[in-house]
C-alpha cells in the first residue's frame, strides 16, 4: 500500500473556493436561520473545510425585519451590554433591536454562533445583512439558495 497517496490538502487563502449566496429570511425562526448561515459562512457544508481558515462562502440575507421568533422570546429575552462605567449596565429585547437595526439582531445571533477568536471577527466581514428585498452586493451575482434545504 502507498501511504504517499493518502494526503490531507488543508486549504489556505489562495486556493479556497468562496461564493456568493443570498438567502431570505422572510418567515425564518431567528435561530435556525442563524446556525445555517453560521455553518455557511465557516464553510462546513464543503468537503475542504479546515477548522483555521476562511473558507466559507460571503452571505447576504434579505428580508430581515420580516423574521420571527417562537414563544414569548421577543419581550421575554434580554441582552445586556455594559458601558464600561459604574452603573452603565444596559438591557434591550430583541424586539427593541428589530425595531432600532433587525441588521443587529442577526448579526448579534450569528456572531454569538461562531468561535470566539480572531478568526470570527474575518467571518463577520462574509455577512452582509438588509432589513429590505434589496441590496447593493448585484455586482457580485450571488445565487439564491434554500437555506431550509440545507442540514
Amino acid at each position: 500500500m502507498d501511504t504517499l497517496s493518502f494526503k490531507t490538502v488543508s486549504v489556505n487563502k489562495a486556493t479556497a473556493q468562496k461564493e456568493w449566496v443570498v438567502v431570505d429570511a422572510t418567515d425564518m425562526v431567528l435561530g435556525r436561520l442563524c446556525t445555517r448561515v453560521a455553518k455557511l459562512l465557516r464553510g462546513k457544508y464543503k468537503p475542504s473545510f479546515t477548522p483555521h481558515v476562511d473558507c466559507g462562502d460571503n452571505v447576504i440575507i434579505i428580508n430581515a425585519d420580516k423574521v420571527r421568533l417562537t414563544g414569548n422570546k421577543w419581550n421575554g429575552r434580554v441582552y445586556y451590554r455594559h458601558t464600561g462605567h459604574p452603573g452603565g449596565q444596559r438591557e434591550f429585547t430583541p424586539a427593541d433591536l428589530l425595531a432600532k437595526s433587525p441588521e443587529r439582531l442577526i448579526k448579534k445571533v450569528v456572531k454569538g454562533m461562531l468561535p470566539k477568536n480572531r478568526l470570527s471577527s474575518q467571518l463577520m466581514g462574509n455577512l452582509y445583512v438588509f432589513g429590505g428585498a434589496e441590496h447593493n452586493k448585484q455586482a457580485q451575482q450571488p445565487k439564491q439558495i434554500d437555506i431550509n434545504a440545507l442540514n
